[in-house]
């Protein structure tokens, strides 16, 4: 019984050694995302928010130049008008209509020199969500659309001279006068502008509609004549002048570029199931 008592407390306590929890691991540290990488939705916006700046400031830029040289532009504008009426001037029916124009000439300008950024800031938005297979296909057709717009803005110009002079024939000599206002006159070129230009982009339509599947090369072909007839009444139809020359130049424009379409599909087109069969095996 004595030998399992233990031994009596003495005075004296042993201290023991306070320990402390380690720190915690430092987090790692944010990797930005890469190309394979996925963005979260912050990263999204700012790299929006950084896209639309650099757009914005190279038509900021384009602008600055535009007003600087808005006069020269007027000039070259009224020069259809003046081919078909000698001498003859706009007039603007309001104090400020001078200066607003000067603004619009500079608007447009600015988007028209800036577009190559413009579509570059959105290709680099929007690339790095599309695969490999579908960069390549579409990267060759980006430049192609400005200059198709381009190719309409220069029809545009071509063909007005034409639309002025039959618009203005019906004028009574010594009686009646056309002499248009400014604003008037300018939003009629711009329309010519716009309408042309963006008309001249269907061949972009026609390539994404066959990578689609929805045509064929095939089909294209043995669609002419319909396309031919299609071609001529939309020419009529769309043309602002209503003259007789600009529905011609604008259906010739468009079926060039519409066999243009033709053969570049007919190019491309035996590459492409060798190359899918290839991703497929890959």
């Amino acid at each position: 019984m004595a030998d399992t008592l233990e031994p009596p407390l003495t005075g004296t306590v042993e201290r023991l050694p306070v320990t402390t929890p380690p720190p915690p691991a430092p987090l790692p540290a944010a990797t930005p995302p890469t190309e394979d990488g996925v963005m979260s939705l912050v990263d999204h916006l700012s790299e929006l928010r950084r896209r639309l700046f650099i757009s914005i400031l190279a038509v900021v830029v384009g602008g600055a130049v535009g007003f600087y040289y808005a006069g020269d532009i007027q000039r070259l504008l009224l020069e259809p008008f003046r081919a078909s009426n000698p001498g003859g001037t706009v007039q603007f029916l309001t104090v400020s209509g001078g200066f607003f124009l000067y603004m619009k000439i500079s608007l447009v300008f600015g988007i028209v020199i800036g577009l190559p950024v413009i579509v570059y800031e959105v290709w680099q938005f929007v690339s790095p969500g599309l695969t490999q297979r579908e960069r390549r296909a579409a990267l060759p057709w980006i430049p192609a659309a400005i200059l198709f717009f381009l190719l309409g803005v220069i029809v545009a110009y071509v063909t007005m001279p034409y639309a002025i002079q039959f618009l203005t024939g019906f004028t009574l000599p010594g009686y009646t006068e056309s002499k248009p206002s400014g604003e008037a006159y300018f939003g009629f070129v711009t329309n010519m502008f716009l309408i042309f230009g963006a008309v001249m982009e269907f061949p972009i339509a026609l390539v994404f509609l066959s990578k689609l599947g929805i045509l064929s090369v095939d089909l294209l072909k043995r669609s002419r004549r319909m396309v031919i007839v299609g071609i001529a009444v939309f020419a009529v139809v769309v043309t602002p002048g209503g003259d007789p020359i600009s529905p011609i130049v604008m259906g010739g424009v468009m079926y060039a570029l519409f066999e243009f379409t033709i053969f570049m599909l007919s190019r491309g087109s035996p590459v492409e199931p060798a190359d899918a069969g290839a991703t497929d095996a890959g």
